[in-house]
Formats: C-alpha cells, structure tokens, sequence
C-alpha cells in the first residue's frame, strides 16, 4: 500500500492545565457516633426556677422526709425548746425560792452571786443551744436569715456571759476569795474564751464578708467546717462549766454532810444540771442528724 495513502491521525485535544487544588473528598455521611454531643443549654425559666428554689429552701438538695423523719423531727425540736427554755426557768425559781432572788451592792454580796449562775446558764445553754438549733429548725428560711438568728442569739447570749463572770468577779473580792482556783473557773475561762473568737470570727467571716460575695466565697466555705466544730465545742465546754459550777455551790453553800443528805434544795440543783446535760444531748443529737452532709452543702454554696 502506499505510504501517501495512509489516512492522517485524528489531531489530539490540548492537554488541560494542572489542576492544583486538592481533590474533593468523597460524598461520605460522617457517622453521628463520632460528632461531640451538642452543648446543653438551660433555659431563662428554668435558671430562674432554680435559683428561686435554691433562695427559698436552705438545703433544697435534702431528700423529702418520710412520716417517721418529720414525727422524729418534730419530737427533738419539741423537747430541745422546752429543755433549753426549761432550765433557764428552774435556774430562776432556785434563785428566788432558795437564795433570796439578785442584787448588785456591797451589803448583798450573796444575791449578787445568784446573777453568775443564772446568767450563765441563760448564756452558754439556753441562747447558745437556739443558736446551734437554728441550723436545724429554720429549714424553709434564707440561709441570710439563719445566719441573722444566729447572730442575735449569740448576741444575746454574749451581754449574759459577761455580766455573769463580773458578777462573780466581784463577789470573789468583796468576800477576799481567791479567783481562777477551780476546775470550774479553768473550764469557764477557756469556754469564755472560744465564745468571744467564735463570735468575733463569726460576725466578720460570715457577714460583713457578704459585701464581697463572690470574691470571699472560697474563703468562707473552707470556714464552714471549722466554725461548726469550734461552735460544738464552746457549747459542750459551757455544758461542763455549768455542771461543775453547780456541783460546787452546791457543796459550798450546803456542805458535804447536808448534801449527802439530799435536802429538797440539792434535789433542784441535781435537777438543774440533769436538765442541761439533756440539754447538751438533745442538741449534740440534732447536730449529728444534720451532721456532715449539712457541712458539705455549706462549704458548696457558703451564701
């Protein structure tokens, strides 16, 4: 065949330009095991809900109370008010029935006595035992307002203590009696002692530092625990004060020999510190019923 008879090549198509950009992915679903999960969002009623419920009940975390909790709830609190206000009343009626009732002047040293035990009492047992029940009985309130009570009872409380000790101050130099000699005095000093730092650390800790709430909350949560140990033990050191006082004015102003034999008005004093070492059970009893997971829930939110 001849070679000029051989029919031309088909002329080829121009090579197209390199394409640099990278080739598209696949038109591949991404399963929806491997996305991360959408961000939870509450909304403006339930945020405002819940922050209404958290004002409105001081320990709304707190499992609802079968008919036997609130029957024992109510027995405590029931027998820890009539206890508390109890003795501070036979205190009293010892005072008048027996000692010839108060005075403050030189030729009444003996009535201006009867102020120590009665004040004290009153002070360390009765004001101090609501302030630790307020914890307790206010369940419903603004944990501002339980705070508030607690102050006023100790408040209270705190005038009583200081009069009590001057009280027996003074009787002890009119009378030429040396002071701080006893167990009694020893207990009572160290009880007075921790009384006026829990107060004092108390006050500025848990209220004036409220104007900076939130820049003082870690500080005042970490508190919480050692406020509450300290405040157990002032009120179980004025327990003992108040106990070994009556026991020993008992003896002083009965003798032994007529206390051994059990005249009706050694009968009121052993009644008076019966009454406040029920009283010391009573409120160590509802303290341990809030116990530690009250103190947990304070150190979470101390406001």
């Amino acid at each position: 065949m001849d070679s000029n008879s051989v029919s031309p090549m088909p002329e080829l198509a121009p090579i197209a330009e390199f394409d640099k950009s990278p080739p598209s992915p696949p038109n591949e679903e991404v399963p929806m095991d491997d996305l991360p999960p959408p961000p939870v969002t509450i909304s403006q009623a339930e945020g405002k809900k819940l922050k209404v419920q958290r004002s409105r009940s001081y320990d709304s975390e707190e499992h609802e109370r079968g008919a036997c909790e609130w029957c024992e709830y109510a027995l405590v609190i029931t027998l820890a008010t009539i206890l508390l206000i109890g003795v501070s009343a036979l205190t009293i009626f010892w005072t008048f029935f027996y000692r010839e009732g108060y005075g403050w002047a030189d030729d009444l040293p003996e009535k201006q006595f009867n102020l120590h035990p009665t004040l004290m009492i009153a002070g360390f047992i009765t004001f101090s035992g609501f302030s630790v029940l307020l914890y307790r009985i206010c369940r419903c309130f603004r944990r501002i307002y339980v705070k508030l009570l607690h102050a006023i009872f100790h408040a209270l409380a705190f005038p009583c203590i200081v009069i009590g000790f001057l009280a027996v101050l003074d009787f002890h130099n009119k009378k030429g009696i040396n002071n701080f000699y006893s167990l009694h005095s020893w207990i009572g000093l160290v009880a007075m002692g921790l009384f006026g730092l829990q107060y004092a650390v108390g006050f500025f800790s848990f209220l004036l530092l409220l104007i900076c709430n939130k820049g003082t909350a870690n500080f005042r949560a970490s508190l919480v625990p050692i406020h509450a140990a300290f405040g157990v033990l002032t009120f179980v050191l004025g327990v003992c004060a108040c106990v070994t006082g009556l026991t020993e004015k008992a003896l002083f102003t009965l003798g032994s020999a007529e206390y051994a034999m059990m005249p009706t008005e050694a009968i009121v004093i052993n009644a008076i510190g019966m009454s406040v070492v029920a009283v010391a059970i009573v409120v160590l009893y509802t303290v341990r019923g809030t116990g530690g997971y009250r103190l947990r829930k304070v150190a979470q939110n101390p406001s």
